[in-house]
């Protein structure tokens, strides 16, 4: 399967509407400027823009969309949402089966464009279409999950119940590391629980979305239920503007977020912005060393490091011990080269500015005293020479004040933090034992930072699982698991700086972000029962007590 999206990459790929037969992001030789234009989706139609700003990317020309093509999509979606909120329940659920049917179908299509456009590898870019496609198989049985509640004679003949009901046009946007499976995350279940969506692709690869709104129009969504538009910060402020959005869900970085959360909810708009984060993984000494090195090697270093839930921090409780050669080992066998080559585990960033980055924080970790055990700057592509290349590095004797730990680095970079019992003392919580006061230690660093993402601990004790699990305070935990995303039929339950909002994305809290609910209150008389209701006598009478 890989090789055949291999093949359609190198072969196919200037095919479609959102597709130029010039580069691939990350890796491209500098040429002209690319001549296949992305189109906006709107009223069911792809439409060319006629704005005159346009972005250049690698792969294509994405216009920063005008305002009245912007309020004509949001038209479209308000148009739509009478009819589709009364389209019965089942129907929207077939909508989503048809859907899961056709990404299935043309998965190795889409894992190629988010390589061509992204950078990451075949392999990690099918996991991005496969971990969207589990929420699309969730909102498939969408029926279950707005189901209300019933209590019959609440009075004497009064009845009360609950209603889910959608909340109308909602928005959505993504950012540029997961460009399949954050669509996923979005528009599914918003559309499924019977709203409309304008989703904002990034505009640094935007061929996913376009490629899954295609599929969603053949799985019969209805003209108006979903719209795409593009653009920047423009776009941005007038989803959050518009009084006729309701809802909006955004993933991306800590200043997009605030900003995100805080203007939306001044508009009284309902929010979720997953953000930043910094996770730790720690390591205790009765951890299994081969498991662990695999763990942590791929959870750092896969996706180029390029993911909300990487592990970016390792916390060795008792020192590096034997870890350290294995891990070095371990690292430089990863294979650096552009996503479809055989065999490659990391692609390039992003960008040239997330390479500069990058390196500078590896350099300004270097500079604050840290060691540099494995460096991936300057590293060089055979038949790439201009691809933004990071290879997988490791710093270590990191302290928690230096800038490579404090700042989300969002690369290939494990920075690895080691205590040693003799630098430790133990807590009025735990008795004075190593194991106690050592990952007493670990918790309270992990606390300590301002994110609360995910976080995974590595060890063959039960008793320091459970104690872990309870102590920390991250939303996301893994035990022997390094990324320790749920699916679906949980929630994504990032924690303090890194989510603003009251309910998740995706699962239970997914559904009741999108719906609101309607508590009714009925009193059905027989023709011979007394007509006035216990508790409400005058209510409505122009004289208290006179009916």
């Amino acid at each position: 399967m890989l090789r055949s999206a291999a093949r359609q990459l190198r072969h196919s790929a200037s095919q479609g509407l959102w597709l130029s037969s010039r580069g691939v992001a990350g890796v491209a030789e500098p040429a002209a400027a690319p001549t296949a234009t992305v189109k906006l989706l709107i009223d069911g139609k792809f439409v060319e823009s006629k704005t005159k700003d346009w972005i250049d990317e690698v792969v294509s020309r994405l216009p920063l969309c005008t305002a009245g093509e912007f309020n004509a999509a949001v038209q479209s979606s308000k148009d739509a949402f009478p009819k589709w909120r009364n389209t019965p329940v089942p129907q929207r659920a077939r909508v989503m089966l048809k859907l899961q049917e056709l990404i299935n179908r043309h998965m190795d299509e889409l894992a190629a464009s988010v390589t061509r456009e992204q950078g990451k590898t075949l392999a990690d870019a099918r996991g991005d279409v496969f971990r969207g496609l589990e929420v699309v198989e969730y909102a498939s049985g969408i029926g279950r999950e707005l189901m209300g509640e019933y209590v019959e004679h609440v009075s004497a003949g009064i009845d009360t119940f609950s209603l889910k009901q959608p909340l109308g046009v909602t928005a959505g946007i993504c950012p540029f590391n997961f460009p399949a499976m954050i669509p996923l995350w979005m528009f599914p279940l918003a559309t499924a629980a019977g709203n409309c969506m304008v989703l904002k692709p990034s505009e640094r690869d935007p061929g996913a979305a376009m490629m899954l709104a295609e599929l969603a129009l053949e799985a019969g969504l209805p003209p108006g239920v979903l719209n795409v538009v593009h653009g920047t910060n423009d776009t941005v402020n007038a989803i959050l503007d518009h009084p006729d959005i309701a809802a909006v869900s955004f993933v991306g970085s800590n200043a997009a977020g605030k900003h995100i959360y805080q203007r939306g909810c001044a508009n009284g708009k309902r929010v979720q912005a997953n953000m930043g984060a910094k996770n730790h993984a720690v390591v205790l000494p009765d951890a299994n060393v081969e498991a662990t090195v695999a763990a942590l090697t791929g959870a750092a270093f896969g996706a180029a490091g390029q993911r909300c839930m990487a592990i970016s921090a390792a916390v060795f409780v008792g020192g590096m011990g034997p870890y350290r050669a294995a891990l070095l080992e371990k690292a430089k066998g990863l294979k650096l080269n552009a996503g479809w080559e055989e065999g490659a585990d990391l692609g390039p960033v992003i960008s040239p500015q997330a390479q500069q980055r990058i390196e500078g924080l590896i350099a300004s970790g270097v500079k604050q005293g840290a060691a540099c055990d494995l460096d991936g700057r300057g590293v060089s592509v055979p038949g790439y020479p201009h691809g933004n290349w990071v290879g997988p590095t490791i710093l270590s004797g990191v302290t928690t004040d230096m800038e490579c730990y404090q700042q989300e680095i969002f690369g290939p970079v494990l920075v690895c933090l080691e205590l040693n019992p003799a630098m430790l003392t133990p807590t009025r919580s735990s008795p004075p034992t190593k194991q106690a006061g050592t990952l007493d230690e670990a918790i309270a660093i992990i606390n300590a930072n301002e994110h609360g993402n995910g976080t995974a601990l590595f060890t063959a004790s039960g008793a320091a699982a459970r104690r872990f699990q309870q102590e920390v305070d991250v939303g996301m935990v893994g035990i022997n698991i390094p990324i320790p995303v749920p699916l679906p039929y949980f929630s994504f339950t990032g924690w303090r700086g890194s989510f603003n909002g009251d309910l998740q994305m995706y699962g239970r809290m997914g559904v009741q972000f999108y719906t609101r609910v309607k508590t009714v209150t009925q009193s059905w008389k027989d023709a011979g029962a007394p007509g006035v209701i216990p508790g409400l006598a005058g209510v409505g009478a122009s004289t208290p007590g006179k009916h």
